[in-house]
């Protein structure tokens, strides 16, 4: 049953951006046009989302451990950096340009939607890429230890 979990998670959050309309490249592009037919749908469903997981992360951080881990597995990096900006942007301009980010492009391209298809091949290629010049990057370095990402414990 734990194995399936993900999958359920999935397809229930596949399902709220379905039922909300956010596997409509139309409605983030026209959340996005704020000089002309503006939509306020979106920000109706990220003050829904952010709100549901503020409430519910202090209600779930108050419990020892999560229940399908041994512990919580928390982001401790705080710093902005280029890396995280440039990150940020190229995701922004890719949402914009193709009025998908990665939930509902997946979402979409499940239905087999061409579009969405393209979108989810590209992304899937730019994360190739990315994890290339990672790669290459860390080599000079493959005598140090590998670098993870830097998690700390909810106890600690």
């Amino acid at each position: 049953m734990f194995r399936l979990t993900p999958l359920l998670i999935g397809l229930v959050f596949g399902l709220g951006l379905v039922l909300s309309g956010m596997t409509q490249p139309a409605k983030v592009i026209a959340f996005l046009d704020v000089t002309g037919q503006w939509d306020p749908s979106l920000a109706f469903v990220m003050v829904g989302a952010i709100s549901t997981h503020w409430l519910l992360y202090r209600f779930i951080m108050k419990r020892p451990s999560p229940l399908l881990a041994s512990a919580y597995a928390i982001p401790s990096r705080q710093r902005i950096d280029a890396r995280l900006l440039g990150g940020s942007a190229l995701f922004g301009v890719g949402w914009g340009l193709g009025g998908y980010c990665p939930g509902p492009g997946l979402a979409s391209a499940g239905a087999l939607s061409g579009q969405a298809l393209l979108f989810v091949g590209a992304m899937l290629a730019g994360m190739g890429v990315f994890e290339l010049v990672e790669a290459r990057r860390r080599a000079p370095a493959a005598g140090a230890s590998q670098a993870q990402p830097e998690l700390q414990r909810a106890d600690a």
